[in-house]
């Protein structure tokens, strides 16, 4: 029988138009149920696939700020959320349930 090898799998690698990117962050958002820091590392993904050092520079962070912000292991203050959105061409916007 032969072994089944396996690949680090990087979302990040995959995304790579705007529309993708707002897909993923949509989906992310329906299945965070609440978690703030799950989001938050969605938008590190998405931060990840157009470069984190643009992504910093466009939201007035600095790339450590913005690593540490996206970790998942933080919740990054919502003034931060919204720089990081904009600076990532997302808009956030809300709908009735």
């Amino acid at each position: 029988m032969s072994k089944t090898t396996t690949s680090h799998y990087d979302v990040a690698e995959h995304l790579s138009t705007p529309e993708e990117m707002a897909a993923y962050l949509e989906a992310s958002i329906e299945e965070a149920n609440g978690d703030a820091a799950y989001i938050a590392k969605a938008l590190g993904d998405i931060a990840r696939a157009k470069g984190m050092s643009q992504v910093a520079r466009d939201a007035g962070l600095s790339r450590e700020s913005l690593y540490k912000a996206l970790s998942g292991e933080r919740i990054p203050g919502f003034d931060t959320i919204l720089k990081i959105i904009s600076a990532l061409g997302l808009k956030l916007h809300a709908e009735a349930r």
